[in-house]
């Protein structure tokens, strides 16, 4: 401890001469007033190092809003919004405490080159956070623009961030060991095989981000489904690793990003821009109930005002082509004829060519698909004039609605699985169950 107190009464600094010797006058004892010492001008360092942060950052948030409100530049409120102030304020006393260092630690020379040290890699994260701000502003004036709006920008932000960051860890070895950067790189090549493996994610999603916005696979804001990750919803984000997508239930889903090119999705994004929704859903008719129909019928089925003009043209073009074979017409199956399902079908088609929501310039078309042992389906193969959702919902169910609704006019029948109401001849009517003719 004596040797301490001739070290600092000897000391050339005036400074912490000064307020040692001040302190000593106090009647504060010789062995605490070094340690004294140094808290008291390590406060006084504080108190200056965060009044010149305060007046700097005060002094240019002022400027930078003055500036903004008079060019209206977005750049300058983003600058203010993504803290460019706050991190420039916190280098202007960079010279000051760089300068205190010496003089407020004078007596413990030990601590003075490890606290150097700590200073400069404080500034250099300062100065990566100022420039990650200014670039950030740009970006962020970008995405208001259309051509930049669904564009992956947070991963092209972090890829810049990482390359900075590796410039500030070069910088911060160099000044550590006082070496050169190439022996920083040296090093680095000899741990390159190690640390592939730590970013190998990294690596991949650097690459899948570039790819994915070469090809414009997906853009913020797109519906993709990927049922292997139990995905379903619009893309909210996409960085470096992963792909964020908001489900319809509101749940959220991440996505590696190198799975968008290395596993199979679905962008609905095409769907979107051609301004309608598909629909493709099908009437099972039971074939059991699909037969002729007699001349004796059509004037029944003419009442029907959808097929009235298809059934007088296309019944002039059956009985010319009857009379030409000499068809036998005692029975229904020689020569053409009209089906039920036929009419059916003409109807639906009519029905929907029709509907004011059925988009007439995309495929539509109603046909009849292959026989299974459930019936014979009759499929819609159409499109809405909307993509949005409810609305698709609600036009494709009141198209069905009436579909269904209209099968028992052409003596048709759907197909169902049979309930045990069903085997037993239970029927229900206003709430009550009916069987055998009687309530109960």
């Amino acid at each position: 401890m004596d040797n301490l107190e001739d070290s600092l009464e000897k000391s050339s600094n005036f400074i912490s001469q000064f307020t040692y010797h001040k302190l000593v006058d106090m009647g504060i004892n010789k062995e605490l007033a070094a340690y004294v010492n140094v808290f008291v001008l390590l406060t006084i360092v504080v108190f200056l190092v965060y009044l010149v942060q305060y007046l700097v950052r005060k002094v240019l948030k002022v400027a930078f809003t003055k500036i903004y409100d008079r060019t209206q530049l977005r750049f300058f409120s983003y600058l203010l919004k993504n803290r460019f102030p706050h991190f420039l304020a916190l280098i202007a006393p960079f010279s000051l405490v760089k300068n205190a260092i010496p003089i407020v630690f004078d007596d413990f020379p030990s601590l003075i080159r490890p606290l150097d040290i700590a200073t400069e890699v404080y500034m250099v994260f300062m100065i990566i956070s100022i420039i990650m701000a200014i670039i950030r502003s740009g970006t962020d004036v970008l995405r208001e623009k259309p051509e930049f709006s669904a564009k992956p920008m947070e991963s092209y932000l972090q890829v810049v961030r990482m390359v900075f960051l590796l410039f500030g860890v070069v910088a911060i070895f160099s000044s550590i060991t006082g070496k050169s950067p190439m022996a920083f790189f040296a090093a680095m090549g000899a741990a390159s095989a190690i640390l592939l493996l730590m970013f190998k994610d990294t690596i991949m999603g650097f690459v899948a981000s570039i790819q994915v916005t070469t090809n414009d696979m997906v853009r913020i804001g797109d519906w993709i489904t990927m049922p292997k990750y139990g995905a379903d919803g619009d893309v909210e984000e996409i960085n470096l690793t992963t792909v964020k997508v908001r489900n319809f239930d509101k749940t959220i889903t991440t996505i590696p990003t190198y799975t968008l090119i290395s596993d199979s999705f679905q962008n609905w994004r095409g769907m979107q821009e051609s301004g309608g929704r598909r629909i493709k859903r099908s009437i099972i008719i039971k074939q059991a109930s699909i037969r002729f129909v007699g001349e004796a019928e059509l004037p029944d089925f003419q009442k029907i005002q959808g097929i009235r003009d298809y059934i007088t043209e296309r019944g002039d073009i059956i009985r010319k082509h009857n009379e030409k074979i000499g068809a036998d017409r005692s029975l229904a199956l020689n020569g053409r004829n009209f089906t039920n399902f036929g009419l059916y079908r003409q109807y639906a088609e009519w029905y929907v060519q029709n509907h004011p929501d059925i988009h007439k310039g995309m495929t539509l078309m109603v046909r009849q698909l292959a026989p299974t042992e459930n019936g014979l389906p009759l499929e819609l193969y159409v499109f809405t004039t909307t993509t949005n959702w409810a609305r698709y919902e609600y036009i494709m169910a009141d198209i069905f609605d009436h579909l269904i609704a209209a099968v028992p006019y052409f003596g048709l029948q759907i197909f169902e699985r049979t309930s045990g109401a069903d085997t037993l001849g239970i029927k229900f009517t206003n709430g009550l169950e009916v069987q055998g003719g009687e309530k109960r």
